[in-house]
């Protein structure tokens, strides 16, 4: 695990984000007792949901990773009859792309069986329009399953992505949705992207530690997308 990831430094971002000079006072903030976050930092394993639903408008990129900015965001919502509920920006680009009111198309990604495909023919999987204030120029959007990602993603989140057209142009340490073949079967997910130790691979990287890390070959690789936002629906109705 990289040092970025380490349980301290997560906790000192953690602290920083919120202004907070000391362990404790972070620990009254989560509503924990000082030992358990002592515990966080010797045992190097964190209550990530619990910290995530805390700091929902700290950046999760530069908390987790350091990567990024410490901004604080203000919450956007988006209520539109495609999707509702709040957004999480994911990647930020250094360039400045955001628009007051941006139009994403919602796909159907179990209806084109593969990221290729969808990419190929959208307008075949068209499901509606998400109008969503200052987000990140986008080719569309679609639902996520599994929960390899949990609790960052969950299965029922909506994730709006870019297509990649070249291998060179990848960001190491971003979620990409990956459409690659493994044994004559092709699988659809959506992972960090890490550099391998193995030449020609990439490695797939889950945030839910229950999930191994996967190391595939770029030839095996159908087509890839880069996340730029999520959107969590916390009800149904």
């Amino acid at each position: 695990m990289e040092n970025s990831w380490e349980a301290s430094e997560i906790i000192k971002r953690a602290k920083q984000a919120m202004n907070f000079k000391n362990d404790s006072e972070l620990a009254d903030f989560l509503g924990i007792s000082r030992a358990t976050l002592s515990n966080w930092q010797s045992r190097r394993r964190i209550d990530y949901a619990l910290l995530l639903g805390k700091l929902q408008n700290v950046d999760f990129n530069w908390l987790l990773t350091g990567k990024g900015c410490n901004q604080t965001m203000p919450p956007l919502y988006c209520n539109d009859e495609g999707a509702d509920g709040k957004i999480q920006i994911i990647h930020k680009t250094k360039t400045v792309e955001c628009k007051a009111d941006r139009q994403v198309q919602l796909y159907d990604i179990e209806a084109a069986a593969n990221l290729r495909t969808l990419l190929a023919h959208k307008h075949q999987f068209v499901v509606g329009n998400i109008a969503i204030p200052n987000i990140p120029s986008c080719d569309g959007a679609v639902y996520v399953s599994g929960d390899s990602m949990y609790p960052l993603l969950k299965s029922g989140d909506i994730i709006g992505f870019k297509e990649i057209g070249s291998f060179n142009n990848l960001i190491y340490g971003e979620i990409y949705l990956v459409s690659f073949m493994l044994d004559d079967d092709e699988y659809l997910s959506v992972k960090y992207i890490n550099r391998s130790e193995k030449k020609g691979c990439i490695k797939l990287v889950s945030y839910n530690n229950h999930h191994d890390p996967l190391d595939i070959e770029l030839s095996s690789i159908n087509a890839m997308a880069i996340v730029k936002f999520s959107i969590r629906r916390h009800m149904m109705v």
